[in-house]
């Protein structure tokens, strides 16, 4: 006969299937985290999440802007070292630019007083203010005429001392020089181009005789890059 203790003790026994099945589902679930490691987790998730908000931030930030553009580039463009080494200016070709809230620009051309049977010439100077959206990434691409020589680049060559970021050009043929500067959201375009000479124009040689060499061309390019970037400083 079985007394009323000894059934409750084999009621309560008799529950070790139930608690099995407690401890199966823990064990699914996996251990408990202790409340420090949960924590940290959290603070450590925060931390990369807030890093990498802020470093995406960052490529959102607008480009720096040091410069401005003006109606008439070529009352500051003079390039009076490049008349110096190519020869006078007859005249010039200003071109009013344009204003646009992602980028301002302008731009002016100076022509030589010589004709191009005896060693014509043209200056030209471009200023582009990004104001939305970084250059640097795309400034070492340059135009798509910088990119459609034999191996799908531009020979350019960094050139030191002159914004944050300059690179020169020099055409086959010694036909002339390209500089391009870069300083925060300004790209500054320097170009000199040389015209061919006419069909019965004088000796070729002549003509290159007129030509200065490679590196006072240079060196007048950049004296007058950084003359026209000072004038346009903010």
């Amino acid at each position: 006969m079985i007394t009323e203790p000894e059934l409750d003790g084999a009621w309560e026994s008799g529950r070790p299937a139930e608690v099995a099945q407690d401890t199966v589902v823990r064990e699914a679930r996996g251990p408990r985290r202790p409340w420090w490691w949960v924590a940290a987790t959290v603070v450590a998730t925060s931390a990369l999440w807030a890093g990498g908000l802020y470093a995406y931030g960052d490529r959102l930030n607008e480009p720096e802007i040091r410069y401005r553009v003006t109606e008439n580039l070529c009352d500051q463009f003079k390039a009076p070292a490049l008349a110096g080494a190519l020869g006078a200016f007859a005249d010039s070709d200003p071109e009013q630019g344009g204003r646009h809230p992602a980028m301002d620009w302008a731009s002016c051309s100076r022509n030589g007083d010589r004709s191009a049977a005896v060693g014509g010439f043209f200056v030209s100077a471009v200023v582009e203010l990004h104001k939305k959206t970084d250059p640097t990434p795309e400034f070492e691409l340059g135009s798509r005429y910088d990119r459609s020589g034999p191996d799908g680049t531009g020979q350019w060559e960094s050139l030191a001392g002159l914004g944050e970021q300059a690179l020169v050009s020099t055409p086959g043929g010694g036909e002339g020089v390209r500089l391009r500067v870069r300083d925060g959201g300004a790209v500054f375009l320097f170009e000199v181009m040389f015209f061919d000479r006419f069909e019965g124009g004088p000796d070729p040689e002549a003509t290159l005789s007129a030509r200065p060499e490679r590196e006072p061309l240079v060196a007048a390019a950049v004296e007058d890059a950084r003359a026209l970037m000072a004038a346009l400083k903010k």
